[in-house]
């Protein structure tokens, strides 16, 4: 079993860190709150740490799930970050969602140092990370992956090493994309069918056995037509994926104009007060046919 740091214990670290305990690792955990720390290790065993770089100490393995690049940087090149005691020969997992370029960094940062790095963004939300059931993409050397994938087995159910350093939170972004024109498309779809006053449910039958079926469709169709937001990934985390992949494509040369567009109805949903509802909120910016 490893001696592993997991820095960042929120509603997707938290759920990741305690499948790591349950199957035998020593954690060592840090959280900005320092309550929710301390309320982890009281539910799972292990100790916890003043500071990322305190976590990291004698570590063989360390694993962040932060929010932003600023946090990223802050947790491992800043200066109580983990990188300043990391081993030669350690392993860094980032599960945060960031930019491709600070990943890219940190992969050069850490070559420096003898530290393998693996970009390992997630998907499949809160309940993904609760049933281990994460789907993973991965971005770093080929060495440093497989030294990551037992590793990442023991929450994830699809693990793909997509390519170098960066790859991972570049393919994460095309998650978003995709999520963003089916999430529109499907919000259009329900109230189209509420406008023609048709049995929802027997839309749904009717419709997602075939080609247009999505688990958006099959998870969030249900709760759209009720209204129910309150729950799953917020807006404000989608507005900041977008973000990064508009700018990642300024920088590649493509163009995303269905995703920057409903980038744009997205921050109609939070100038309504809706930053913290499932991005199934969407259809909240569509109105319902009062005929």
């Amino acid at each position: 079993m490893a001696k592993i740091a997991f820095i960042g214990i929120g509603v997707m670290g938290g759920p990741m860190a305690a499948h790591l305990a349950r199957a035998g690792h020593d954690l060592t955990v840090y959280n900005r709150t320092k309550s929710k720390a301390e309320k982890w290790v009281a539910e799972n065993g292990g100790t916890f740490a003043a500071s990322p770089v305190e976590a990291a100490q004698g570590a063989e393995i360390v694993i962040s799930c932060v929010g932003n690049d600023d946090d990223l940087s802050a947790v491992t090149m800043g200066r109580e970050g983990a990188f300043g005691v990391m081993q030669n020969g350690s392993l860094f997992i980032d599960h945060t969602t960031v930019s491709a370029q600070i990943a890219r960094q940190l992969s050069v940062e850490a070559q420096g140092r003898g530290i393998q790095v693996v970009d390992a963004p997630v998907s499949g939300g809160q309940a993904g990370a609760e049933n281990g059931k994460l789907s993973i993409m991965c971005g770093g050397s080929k060495d440093a992956f497989a030294a990551a994938e037992d590793i990442m087995a023991v929450y994830a159910a699809r693990i793909v090493h997509v390519g170098g350093p960066g790859a991972g939170q570049t393919t994460k972004m095309c998650n978003q994309i995709a999520i963003a024109g089916v999430l529109q498309g499907l919000s259009e779809a329900l109230r189209f069918a509420q406008a023609g006053k048709l049995d929802l449910d027997k839309v749904y039958d009717a419709i997602s056995g075939g080609a247009a079926q999505s688990w958006q469709m099959d998870n969030r169709w249900a709760t759209m037509a009720k209204d129910e937001f309150d729950f799953g990934f917020a807006v404000n985390w989608m507005r900041k994926d977008l973000g990064l992949a508009l700018e990642e494509a300024r920088a590649n040369g493509s163009t995303l104009p269905v995703a920057a567009l409903v980038d744009q109805f997205y921050a109609e949903v939070q100038a309504a007060g809706g930053g913290r509802h499932d991005t199934s909120s969407l259809v909240s910016r569509l109105p319902k046919n009062r005929a």
